[in-house]
């Protein structure tokens, strides 16, 4: 009996989370618009992505049609994996008009962009005074010293949270985040369950904690949020607080060491950015283009989809790669792989998605990342890579987990 051929796209191929992009290049020439033989569609395209994400589909569970994806799903979940995974979340991510619309209503004004302009002195300091403790020593993981600890000190900070396990944390929301990329490991599905039900009783003692101690900041405002007679239910307020926490810094850890990393791959660039920090702002766009800190989005159909000759079906679960479109040279040009700092139009990369579900917290990740990577790159000349880079094997929220770099020595190469 003649095996089946190997699909195109294997994101557990080995290697895949180092470095995934020749696997999408490949897609990007031969299957821009791909149905995995699991049940999935993938598209590789930057307009197909792009028309994707605006186009008002669905992220809804409940939308799915039976079929081999959702028989793959039901096979790898067992019983105990919360109903908030396994079918519909609360959160605003999970929910289409007119619940998201309702729901980023209540928790925007937190995010206009007055209120994080605010922010920037207090990030400053936070940068400031992690750069003075790494300053002391030979060598430094930039991931422990920098890049986790500042986007989680400033969204614990926005939302007013009481003092709380830093390490427990990053590993529960490390494994609670595995819940958006492809899982076919029964195990690795039962440790995001428990995961997610420790995260669960943490936010809930966040909230009873801040009902008691009600102050200015986004949890109590989340509590007393009302608009128009409506208010978050305790499950909505658990699952609003969750993501923002959770989304608050491991979108950046991974903005932050990704973009060093690419940055010490490109000497050039450093160094431009070196003698212009007025390019910081725009570099950080191009670095969130040429590796995205989230590497894929989803819809489901609500109608059949015609593209590129293919039909996606109603129903169709489709992964959008927005890591894909960003390095897609029909969009990008011949250069596209490349790290370019300058790119005029670095801004129109699709790393925070688009259309309604555009990521709510753009602007405070922009100004964290340009403020961390600008200060870096400036104080530490000698900034260089010191040992190898261990990846955080996600296929989604790639990043490095690990990033030795040498404060102090002659700036080298990767190797």
């Amino acid at each position: 009996m003649t095996a089946p051929p190997a699909p195109l796209f294997n994101p557990f191929a080995p290697g895949f989370t180092d470095d995934p992009y020749p696997q999408y290049a490949a897609m990007r020439d031969a299957a821009p618009v791909y149905e995995h033989p699991f049940g999935f569609w993938l598209l590789t395209r930057y307009d197909d992505v792009s028309w994707l994400l605006r186009a008002g589909q669905s992220v809804e569970d409940q939308n799915l049609a039976e079929g081999p994806f959702t028989q793959l799903r039901d096979q790898m979940s067992d019983d105990q994996m919360p109903a908030r995974i396994r079918s519909n979340g609360l959160s605003m991510l999970d929910r289409d008009p007119p619940d998201h619309t309702r729901l980023r209503r209540l928790v925007s004004k937190a995010f206009t962009p007055r209120a994080i302009q605010a922010l920037q002195p207090r990030v400053a300091e936070l940068v400031d005074a992690m750069l003075d403790a790494a300053e002391r020593e030979r060598q430094v993981d930039l991931v422990e010293a920098l890049a986790f600890p500042l986007p989680f000190a400033v969204i614990a900070e926005m939302l007013g949270t009481p003092s709380a396990d830093q390490d427990r944390i990053r590993q529960l929301t490390g494994t609670l985040v595995r819940s958006l990329e492809p899982v076919n490991d029964p195990a690795l599905m039962a440790a995001i369950a428990a995961a997610d039900a420790e995260l669960t009783e943490l936010a809930a003692g966040m909230i009873a904690w801040k009902r008691a101690n009600p102050a200015d900041d986004l949890l109590t405002a989340l509590i007393q949020a009302e608009d128009d007679g409506d208010v978050l239910g305790d499950d909505e307020l658990i699952a609003q607080t969750l993501l923002l926490y959770i989304a608050g810094h491991e979108t950046t850890v991974n903005l932050i060491a990704g973009g060093t990393l690419a940055l010490l791959g490109h000497r050039d660039q450093l160094a431009l950015l070196r003698d212009d920090p007025a390019l910081a702002a725009n570099a950080v766009e191009e670095l969130l283009r040429y590796d995205s800190p989230v590497q894929a989005s989803r819809r489901i159909t609500l109608e059949p989809v015609e593209l590129d000759e293919a039909t996606i079906p109603a129903g169709a679960f489709v992964m959008a790669s927005l890591a894909s479109a960003n390095r897609d040279e029909r969009f990008w040009g011949d250069d596209a792989s490349e790290l370019r700092l300058a790119r005029e139009n670095a801004r129109q990369h699709v790393s925070f998605g688009a259309g309604p579900h555009h990521c709510l917290g753009a602007s405070l990740a922009r100004l964290e990342a340009t403020i961390a990577v600008q200060r870096l790159t400036s104080r530490f000349p000698g900034l260089a890579l010191d040992g190898d880079v261990t990846w955080n094997g996600r296929i989604n929220l790639r990043g490095p987990a690990h990033l030795p770099v040498s404060l102090h020595g002659q700036p080298g190469s990767l190797g």
